[in-house]
């Protein structure tokens, strides 16, 4: 259970916040002096600590630091009763969270708490790698056995140790801010703040206040000061998600924050600077929106100062089964159900499945599916509808593959002396496909379009032969040269 620790002089106020905070879900501790607060937070390791600035005798600013010693991830929200522009200023800029003034408002605290507590989590899960650990130990993890993910693994333990901004490009669902955690968990940062904005998700007249924060009466509604991310994530490392969806004026405003650390909070005049490793993740092209002006070149080269790029579910057929056993068993306890295995049925369709939607997809297909369930096992049909829409079981298009013209081993030479010729610059690709479809044809005429035996004489696992199947299918092939003099 997560926990929170008041430290505050006045009984009073520390029984207040107890009340009004306490829940199921959230413990809240206090103390009425340093020393025993020092105590709570060593034994209790709160994710956040409301601490007044004023303790008797004692500074805040002082025990601040003391409990930055103690544990460097702990968010700290200041509490004043005698609340100064100076105080609020010096507050952010030794690295507190926020800062209130009493008395308090108690819906503005209970938002300032969510937010700490949901960035307090992001810090204190790790993203984890290591395969050893089980389901039941993370609640996040990098799924994958296969080439690919390996890959993203590699890349990732050889990019998080080095102080570089990074830029993630991958469809959606394809896990990117898991992989922004991952980066974070690793590196030299991961003992200060993360935080993540997602930049299509906040209106644009919004999100440079969220960004960069605002001064009182910056616009309408604008009745105090706030901090912003880039502020209250000095030392630490912003995620920036769905980057490709920021507004023009906001992307030069960024660009000078990566050029030279500075920047200015909205309807401010005071130049701030902040030490920040920014992560970039997107689903768009950015080179193209570049090519229509929709984004800045030069923004562009300050965020990739390492590129990931990450590949959907269909090029990741391998790790389909890993990760649809891993939300079998996160999700039984979310839910409430108990499925206890997944059928081999099952796991072919899942495995041949287009997954446009990528891995947010597919946990979403485990979650109907386990909902529809009746039994210890999770069966075909209980999977959804759209994954039984499977053009591989159309006997036309399994009998055009069996029909391919036996001229084509002959012309397969001259296929690709022709594409040599025109200078292609995917010769192997599109050979090895022309191949596979030679190959793959022959099997299947062999055993009369069965596929389960046809991926046993091939030496193939079913489901790949099944997505060279549905390449086969929904590809347009290269016409054939006509054989010249039975060359090869």
């Amino acid at each position: 259970m997560e926990s929170l620790l008041v430290i505050d002089d006045e009984p009073g106020i520390c029984k207040t916040i107890q009340s009004i905070l306490e829940s199921d879900s959230l413990r809240v501790f206090s103390a009425t002096n340093a020393a025993d607060g020092l105590q709570l937070l060593r034994d209790e390791s709160p994710y956040v600590v409301l601490l007044d600035i004023r303790l008797g005798k004692h500074s805040g600013f002082d025990l601040f630091q003391k409990i930055r010693d103690v544990n460097p991830k702990t968010l700290i929200i200041f509490i004043t009763g005698h609340g100064t522009a100076d105080t609020a200023i010096e507050a952010m800029k030794v690295g507190a969270f926020d800062y209130l003034v009493k008395p308090l408002d108690f819906d503005q605290l209970h938002q300032i708490v969510d937010q700490a507590l949901k960035i307090g989590r992001l810090m204190h899960t790790a993203a984890a790698i290591d395969d050893s650990i089980s389901a039941d130990e993370a609640s996040d993890r990098l799924i994958g056995n296969g080439p690919s993910m390996q890959s993203i693994c590699k890349q990732i333990g050889r990019i998080a140790p080095q102080d570089v901004n990074v830029l993630i490009l991958g469809e959606s669902g394809t896990g990117k801010e898991l992989v922004a955690r991952a980066v974070y968990q690793h590196s030299r940062r991961n003992q200060t703040p993360f935080l993540a904005i997602n930049c299509a998700a906040i209106p644009e007249t919004l999100l440079e206040s969220e960004l960069f924060g605002h001064e009182k009466g910056a616009f309408t509604g604008a009745e105090r000061r706030r901090i912003g991310k880039f502020e209250q994530c000095h030392k630490g490392t912003l995620f920036l998600d769905e980057v490709g969806d920021m507004p023009h004026a906001t992307q030069a405003k960024i660009l000078r924050l990566l050029q030279d650390g500075q920047f200015q909070r909205v309807g401010g005049n005071e130049t701030l600077t902040v030490d920040v490793r920014v992560i970039a993740a997107t689903n768009q092209n950015l080179e193209a929106m570049i090519e229509h002006g929709r984004f800045r070149r030069d923004l562009y080269y300050r965020l990739r100062g390492v590129t990931l790029h990450l590949p959907p579910l269909r090029d990741r057929i391998d790790d389909i089964p890993e990760l649809a056993h891993y939300f079998l068993f996160r999700l039984n306890r979310q839910l409430g159900t108990a499925v206890q295995s997944i059928s081999q049925e099952s796991l072919d369709l899942l495995q041949t499945y287009r997954w446009p939607g990528n891995i947010r997809e597919l946990q979403t297909v485990i979650r109907e599916s386990l909902i529809a369930s009746t039994g210890p096992t999770l069966l075909p049909e209980f999977l959804s509808i759209e994954l039984h829409s499977d053009p591989l079981t159309d006997t036309e298009n399994i009998q055009k593959i069996i029909n391919i013209n036996s001229d084509a081993w002959q012309a397969l030479g001259a296929f690709v002396r022709q594409l040599l010729a025109e200078n292609k610059t995917d010769v192997y690709r599109r050979s090895l496909l022309r191949f596979d479809r030679l190959v793959v044809s022959k099997a299947m005429k062999t055993t009369n379009g069965l596929q389960s035996r046809a991926a046993e004489i091939l030496g193939l696992s079913r489901p790949t032969l099944r997505a060279k199947i549905r390449a086969m299918v929904s590809e347009t092939e290269d016409p054939i040269p006509a054989p010249t003099n039975g060359q090869d």
